[in-house]
C-alpha cells in the first residue's frame, strides 16, 4: 500500500494564515467520530499540523498525525478489518525508531490488542468526564470577565505556563497557538473566562461549546492562589456560563492520576465518560 506525506508551512502571527486542516482530513474526522463516539486526533494535533509541527502522513485510508515524538492515526471506519492499523502502525514505529508516544483515542479492544502485539504498554491515562449542567445549585458568585482577543494574550500564556509548569503539552502552548485556538469554530472569548486580582490574572476557565457539549477545556489557577478554592468558584463560573447558553452536558479530560483535581471534579457531579491511552514500547 502507498503511503504520502502533506507538510504543512510553519508561519509566524505576522504571516500570511496558516494552512487549514485539508477537507479530506476534517471529512475523515466527521466519519470516525460518528463512528466512535469522539474525534480521533487531539485539538492540540491539529493544531501543529497548521503550524508545521506536524507532518500528516497516509496509507491508503489510514491517516496519521506525526510529530518528531509522537503520533496519533485513526483508520476511516468504511475501511477497518483490512490490516490498515498494522501497517499504519508498523509504518509509525519504522519513521519514529526513538520511543515514540502514540495515543489511542477511547481506548478500543482493538487498538489495546494492536499495541500489545507490537510491544506497547500504556503509560498515561486521560479521563473523559461528563456532569449534567442543569440541577445544580449556584455557588458564590464570582467575578469573571470575558478573555479579551489582542489584550489578555500575553497575560494569559504567561498564567497558563505557571498553572500547567508539569504538564506535557498544556504548559507549552504558544502565542502561534493561542491564536490558532482563536481561529477555531468554536471559539468565542464570551466563554473564555479571567479571574483578576487587581490587575493581575490569576485564574480562567476556558469553555468549548461544539455539537451541544460544553466542553472544560482547560481550567487554570496561579501556583500560588493555591488553596483559595478558586479552581472550584471557576467551575461554578463555567456552569453558570453553560447554563445560559442552554447547554446540557458539560465535559471535562482530566490526567487519571491527578487525584486532587479528579476529586474535584467528583465533587462537582462528573462520571466517567470515556478514557484515551498513550502508549510508548515496553
Amino acid at each position: 500500500t502507498s503511503a504520502t506525506v502533506s507538510t504543512s508551512t510553519t508561519t509566524t502571527p505576522s504571516a500570511l494564515p496558516s494552512p487549514s486542516v485539508p477537507d479530506r482530513l476534517d471529512a475523515l474526522i466527521r466519519r470516525a467520530r460518528d463512528a466512535d463516539g469522539q474525534p480521533p486526533f487531539s485539538d492540540a494535533a491539529l493544531v501543529e499540523l497548521r503550524t508545521g509541527e506536524r507532518e500528516l502522513f497516509e496509507i491508503g485510508a489510514a491517516t496519521a498525525l506525526l510529530s518528531a515524538g509522537s503520533a496519533e492515526f485513526v483508520v476511516d471506519p468504511a475501511a477497518r478489518g483490512h490490516g490498515l492499523g498494522t501497517a499504519m502502525l508498523e509504518a509509525i514505529l519504522d519513521r519514529l525508531p526513538n520511543a515514540p508516544l502514540i495515543w489511542a483515542h477511547g481506548d478500543h479492544p482493538a487498538a489495546r490488542a494492536l499495541a500489545a502485539s507490537h510491544g506497547l504498554a500504556p503509560v498515561r491515562t486521560l479521563l473523559q468526564l461528563r456532569a449534567a449542567v442543569e440541577g445544580r445549585s449556584a455557588g458564590p458568585r464570582t467575578e469573571v470577565e470575558p478573555f479579551r482577543p489582542g489584550i489578555d494574550d500575553c497575560a494569559w500564556l504567561e498564567l497558563n505556563a505557571r498553572a500547567f509548569a508539569g504538564h506535557p503539552e498544556q504548559g507549552s502552548v504558544s502565542l502561534t497557538e493561542l491564536r490558532e485556538l482563536m481561529g477555531e469554530p468554536w471559539f468565542e472569548p464570551q466563554d473564555f473566562l479571567m479571574l483578576h486580582d487587581g490587575g493581575d490574572a490569576i485564574g480562567y476557565c476556558w469553555l468549548k461549546i461544539e455539537r451541544g457539549i460544553g466542553e472544560f477545556y482547560v481550567v487554570g489557577v496561579d501556583p500560588e492562589r493555591q488553596g483559595e478554592g478558586l479552581g472550584r468558584r471557576l467551575m461554578d463560573a463555567g456552569f453558570a456560563r453553560l447554563a445560559a447558553r442552554g447547554i446540557r452536558t458539560a465535559a471535562l479530560y482530566v490526567e487519571a492520576d491527578n487525584a486532587p483535581a479528579r476529586g474535584l471534579y467528583r465533587a462537582l457531579g462528573f462520571t466517567d465518560h470515556s478514557v484515551d491511552i498513550q502508549y510508548a514500547r515496553a
